[in-house]
């Protein structure tokens, strides 16, 4: 504790942390500031900041195989960390390099488990955005480590999110310390507490994991107790009284079959695709077809499929990803060449267009019976869709709870156990495909990342034998949810 006291002193005198009247990013007027990036020109305090962040972990105990931080502040602690420990280290961009789309730098080993380091969290987004960037090239994160928690919320935030944080000190710790030193007075403290209390980034009521659109008083321990996410099986999940019809239908479908393997059936024929569907119903749940790029597509088409989804019991989802103003997605959900309402169970979109785009489908699909997903999360490398963008989907989802149902996503967005959450980019090896594409197991969507559906396409219909790599990636994917059940 020794050591945290004198630090805080020492931030404090070099003007890492500063109080009186600052207007944050956010436009809120602040009592506190910090500004870590000051400490480079103190070498000095930068070693005793690595040193302390890494003693931090150790204490902790955190395993981990490689260190990543972002090229802002963190950067030089990060890198004094990795050459006196001898870690392996990686570094996030802000933005995607000039001549691709990479967001990582570094020798990356798919599977191995990095460990985040930061200078101060308030809402935990900087850090869960670089975790999301790790995970889609195959790295596991589990914790991060950060000088100073702002108490804000981000702890939580992404505790929620699997992700445990281990602060150096917190808020609470910095203001007592320069009290007691004389630094600042009573009414300074107060001050700053109560901004603290009445700016949280983040709350969650039960069943819900969405960010606060307005400031939030602050979580008692009993409240957040009661926050937790609680596990369910999927039979479970279908018969909750909130659920919409068409998650209901999925979830007993997936428990009945068990199977929560959707398989991604990218052909360009029809014929193909129906025997595919015929073929491969009995070990799915859910078939998803890219209608646009048959090259021979008719209304036959649509109908016999139905009869197959029929035949083996799974349903059919359109990958539309509808992006437009509500008439117009209206009319291309149930006209022109495809009249995707007449056979496909549930379509998905994106959510940039807003509202909209939702209330168009809705007023289609949902007399049907039907349902969307949203798009909250993308495999593909250099993905703009990312936390902020995340968050902002899922509050739209639950504007809809009888029509969208889930969402496309990497790992779990939403605790609410009504949203099935569906992965993509999934084989039983991780990898990529050289367009982008980066690949994740089953037991690492469903167990790690309690994602409810694998998407797998290339990785069965590029097999010799489709049958049976269906049956494994079913098995896969099933054995991952009981392991989860099991474990929660």
């Amino acid at each position: 504790m020794e050591d945290i006291k004198t630090l805080i002193l020492e931030l404090h005198e070099v003007g890492a942390v500063k109080f009186g009247e600052f207007t944050l990013k956010s436009g809120l007027l602040s009592p506190i500031y910090f500004n870590l990036r000051v400490i480079i020109s103190h070498t000095v305090l930068l070693r005793e900041v690595s040193r302390l962040l890494y003693k931090h972990a150790e204490e902790a105990e955190v395993k981990f195989d490689c260190v990543c931080s972002d090229v802002d502040t963190a950067l030089p602690l990060a890198t004094i960390i990795c050459t006196n420990h001898d870690h392996p280290m990686l570094m996030r961009r802000k933005e995607a390099n000039d001549y691709g789309t990479k967001r990582i730098e570094g020798v990356i080993k798919a599977g191995d488990v990095c460990l985040i380091v930061d200078g101060v969290v308030t809402s935990g987004s900087s850090v869960l955005e670089t975790a999301r960037l790790l995970e889609k090239e195959g790295l596991k994160v589990k914790d991060a480590v950060v000088l100073l928690d702002r108490e804000q919320g981000g702890r939580d935030m992404l505790e929620a999110e699997g992700i445990t944080l281990h602060p150096v000190f917190n808020i609470s710790t910095l203001l007592d310390v320069l009290l007691d030193a004389g630094r600042i007075d009573p009414a300074t403290r107060t001050s700053v507490k109560t901004f603290i209390e009445g700016n949280q980034t983040f709350t969650k009521s039960p069943g819900s994991s969405r960010r606060a659109s307005k400031p939030k008083r602050s979580i008692s321990p009993e409240v957040k107790e009661k926050r937790v996410c609680k596990e369910l099986s999927y039979r479970e999940r279908a018969a909750l009284p909130g659920v919409s019809p068409m998650a209901s239908k999925l979830l007993s479908l997936m428990e009945e079959k068990k199977s929560n393997l959707c398989l991604s059936a990218d052909v360009i024929e029809s014929k193909e695709l129906l025997e595919l569907a015929d073929t491969l119903g009995p070990y799915i749940c859910v078939l998803k077809t890219h209608v646009d790029i048959l090259e021979d597509f008719s209304p036959e088409t649509g109908s016999r499929l139905l009869k197959l989804a029929q035949k083996h019991n799974f349903l059919i989802f359109e990958d539309r990803k509808f992006a437009d103003i509500g008439n117009t997605v209206k009319h291309q959900y149930e006209g022109g060449l495809y009249k995707i309402s007449s056979w496909s169970h549930m379509v998905n979109a994106h959510a940039v267009p807003g509202p909209g785009v939702v209330k168009g489908l809705q007023a289609v699909g949902q007399p049907l019976g039907h349902g969307c997903v949203l798009i909250a999360e993308m495999s593909s490398q250099g993905s703009l869709a990312t936390t902020e963008y995340t968050q902002s989907v899922v509050e739209m989802a639950d504007d809809f709870p009888d029509f969208v149902f889930g969402f496309i996503c990497i790992s779990k967005v939403s605790c609410k156990p009504e949203h099935i959450h569906m992965t993509p980019g999934v084989q039983l090896q991780c990898g990529g495909d050289g367009l982008g594409q980066q690949y994740i197991t089953p037991d690492d969507v469903i167990f790690s990342r309690r994602s409810d559906i694998i998407i797998v396409g290339r990785g069965i219909i590029k097999s010799e034998d489709r049958k049976k790599t269906a049956e494994e990636y079913r098995r896969a994917g099933w054995e991952a949810y009981r392991k989860r059940i099991s474990t929660h």
